[in-house]
């Protein structure tokens, strides 16, 4: 049940939006075995003067730099997160057509115990 926040800039259509979250979604079923209709995902547009970036760790960003935030439970493996990282930049290179160097991805892992996903209960707590 992973929850995906993006972040860009301000400006891109819907067509756009929609093949980054259609894109997002097949790397999160592909790497982490999400089941089907487990889409839980913002975006979030920023003007430009609300956006920055840099040239960290020698990669040459555009304007088209997507933030993307992952929360998943903490039972994913290193080499789950390393499948879902190249899958994800593979899918947007695909659809809408981002360059790697425009994806910056993090993952927050949660134990599942701090999860509730309605009704306020803690349906995945031990």
């Amino acid at each position: 049940m992973p929850i995906a926040q993006i972040q860009l800039r301000k400006g891109k259509p819907e067509t756009y939006r929609k093949a980054v979250f259609d894109s997002l979604y097949q790397a999160l079923r592909t790497a982490l075995d999400v089941p089907e209709d487990d889409q839980f995902m913002t975006i979030t547009e920023h003007d430009a003067a609300n956006f920055r970036y840099g040239g960290a760790f020698d990669v040459t960003r555009s304007d088209d730099l997507l933030y993307i935030q992952i929360t998943v439970f903490d039972t994913r493996s290193v080499d789950q997160k390393k499948v879902l990282f190249a899958k994800i930049v593979e899918l947007l290179g695909k659809k809408p057509g981002i360059r790697p160097e425009d994806v910056f991805i993090n993952i927050y892992d949660l134990p599942k115990e701090n999860w509730s996903v309605g009704n306020g209960i803690a349906q995945f707590a031990r």
